[in-house]
């Protein structure tokens, strides 16, 4: 049996939904990877911090969901620094299909199962 890729999902929790509707994507029995994330609604603090850098070390790479939220989410964008810092391989892709929120250094793409897959395919 093959292993599951793992990936990391970093987004605003004001996107929560969203990254319900991706990780669902992964409950497929067959799906060869899994979505995990750290959401949290309290502060960031150093324990949480130490926790996200030990699964994005652990992760094959991270897909950031990309929305207006993106840009005042501090756990969101800590966590797009931390997996630079590991050199993760990261694709963002856009929340909404009216929202094309740009981060600078995160090259985002449409929400789909193309670019989805070939994202995975390429850890």
């Amino acid at each position: 049996m093959a292993y599951k890729k793992v990936v990391f999902i970093a987004f605003a929790i004001e996107d929560k939904i969203k990254r319900d509707f991706l990780k669902g994507q992964s409950l497929h029995p067959r799906a060869p990877y899994e979505f995990i994330d750290m959401s949290v609604k309290q502060a960031y603090d150093e324990d949480w911090k130490a926790r996200v850098r030990t699964r994005i070390r652990r992760s094959h790479g991270v897909i950031v969901l990309v929305s207006r939220n993106s840009l005042s989410s501090s756990g969101q964008k800590w966590e797009i620094k931390c997996a630079k810092d590991e050199e993760k391989k990261i694709l963002g892709i856009w929340a909404s299909s009216g929202d094309r929120t740009n981060i600078i250094g995160v090259n985002t793409k449409v929400w789909s199962d193309i670019n989805i897959n070939n994202f995975i395919d390429s850890l």
